[in-house]
């Protein structure tokens, strides 16, 4: 094998998306990857923690750059405001490479494993967001209410944005999500019904 390791993080990640294809995410080992990369098992490690940290390495940056953008929104701003600039950072960071993500999408999508760590993820990222909001002074109650329905709008937005063309704008489709929802929320209100 050889010993140059230029973005051996890429090209494992590019191997293991590969052989996941191919093979299936549960028929695929930690050797297989390295191997496939051109690497060993011992680089594996010192880039990923395991097999499934391939596909979600990057959710710590994602998840301090969301937080980051709500905390920079002024004080005072309402708390869908701060959730819709945690929105728009993680629309700047996934929204750059469509195909990558409509293949890393349809990998989780074969696998329970890999679901319940993307489930695990969106978890995290909710209650991050929560605590962000209950620091700018949100009731406990009422930030994890906008949290959780940051996530659904991220969850929503990202299916229509990988089920729609290549060209499509992720930031765009979760501003209109979030509008959407909006819009869903207040045609419950009690002003409406009577109307």
């Amino acid at each position: 094998m050889g010993r140059w390791e230029g973005d051996a993080a890429g090209r494992l990640r590019e191997a293991a998306m590969r052989l996941y294809a191919e093979r299936g995410y549960e028929q695929t080992t930690v050797a297989d990857i390295a191997s496939e990369a051109g690497l060993t098992a011992r680089t594996f490690f010192r880039h990923f923690a395991d097999k499934r940290e391939v596909l979600f390495s990057g959710s710590e940056i994602l998840l301090e750059r969301m937080v980051e953008a709500l905390d920079a929104v002024r004080p005072g701003q309402g708390p869908m405001r701060a959730v819709a600039a945690a929105l728009d950072a993680a629309a700047v960071m996934l929204g750059r490479d469509p195909s990558f993500s409509r293949r890393r999408q349809s990998l989780i999508d074969a696998s329970a494993e890999l679901r319940e760590r993307e489930l695990i993820k969106m978890a995290t990222i909710g209650a991050a967001l929560a605590d962000g909001l209950r620091r700018r002074g949100v009731p406990a109650a009422d930030a994890s209410l906008a949290a959780e329905a940051g996530i659904a709008v991220f969850r929503v937005a990202w299916e229509q944005w990988l089920a729609g063309p290549p060209e499509a704008d992720l930031a765009g489709i979760m501003r209109a999500t979030l509008e959407r929802l909006s819009t869903v929320t207040t045609a419950l209100s009690p002003e409406a019904a009577d109307g």
